[in-house]
């Protein structure tokens, strides 16, 4: 087109007149007819700038060297980009230490707790009652008095529900209603040791680490197990009734007072104790296992 000459200048139209008007640099121009005359040879993409002297394979062996020689736990890569560069001398960039560890999920979130894990390798379903029960906490809000607690005590063998408690204070004497009541519905007493031979399996709570919670459990013969920590499961009976109870009663509800909560759960309690269905009593409910098998113990005795 440069080449080409005007009908009414009769002059060439020029490369700076054209490339003017299609508003396109002459750089381009240049390089398209140089292309066109020369075979196109792409560079294979890669980091612009100086080469580093590690490549990722061998950098990724010393973070990971040094995250294993390390005393502490949780650290991120700041102090691995650190220590790499003061203390060895390896002259890296800390944000390619970032994407090495990130790519490789050597961040501290996913790293794990050093030490051998305890497997779940124990059973929490006992063959007869009164040998252990679980008890936890939950919190329930209110309109008129804010968030208040619920605490119960569920028998392991039948998922009955012992003894439940509602209360605006989660302390460590809320903590132990839901006990107590068990011991007046099995022993019909709350005298020293009254629960000698059960067990009570709890999380890692402050008002089940309290010295007072403890001295009580001691008192009446209960023996503590706690549950593994962070680790829900361990206490899953009383976490499934807990979850049971509030989908059936606290979600989807608003509550005014606490008056509210302890007349759903109440009434909930009862009803579940006397009609839920459990799998593990063969779909009979806490009250239906309890009384058939103390008609089969009283057959047992009398044979």
């Amino acid at each position: 087109m440069s080449g080409t000459v005007s009908s009414v200048t009769t002059r060439p139209y020029g490369v700076k007149l054209v490339c003017r008007t299609w508003e396109q640099p002459r750089s381009s121009y240049y390089v398209s007819k140089r292309g066109a005359e020369l075979p196109v040879r792409l560079a294979p993409a890669s980091k612009r700038g100086p080469k580093t002297v590690l490549s990722d394979t061998e950098l990724l062996e010393l973070i990971r060297a040094d995250l294993k020689a390390s005393p502490f736990q949780g650290e991120g890569h700041r102090k691995v980009w650190a220590r790499l560069r003061v203390r060895d001398g390896v002259k890296v960039g800390r944000r390619r230490v970032l994407r090495l560890m990130r790519e490789h999920n050597l961040l501290s979130p996913y790293r794990g707790r050093r030490g051998t894990p305890r497997l779940h390798e124990g059973k929490i379903i006992t063959p007869a009652p009164n040998l252990m029960w679980g008890t936890d906490g939950a919190k329930v809000f209110t309109v008129e008095e804010g968030w208040g607690w619920l605490f119960v005590a569920v028998e392991h063998w039948n998922a009955e529900c012992m003894g439940w408690h509602v209360c605006k204070l989660g302390t460590r004497f809320a903590a132990l209603e839901p006990i107590s009541q068990g011991l007046m519905t099995t022993a019909g007493s709350v005298a020293a040791d009254t629960g000698r031979g059960l067990s009570l399996r709890m999380d890692h709570g402050t008002q089940y680490l309290s010295d007072h919670f403890q001295n009580q459990l001691k008192y009446w013969g209960i023996s503590p197990s706690f549950a593994f920590i962070e680790q829900p499961q361990t206490n899953g009976v009383a976490e499934r009734f807990n979850r049971t109870l509030k989908e059936q009663v606290i979600y989807g509800r608003v509550f005014q007072n606490l008056e509210e909560v302890r007349t759903a759960v109440r009434r909930f309690v009862k009803t579940y104790n006397r009609e839920w269905p459990v799998e593990k009593n063969g779909f009979l409910s806490p009250w239906q296992a309890r009384a058939q098998w103390l008609v089969q113990a009283s057959i047992a005795r009398a044979a």
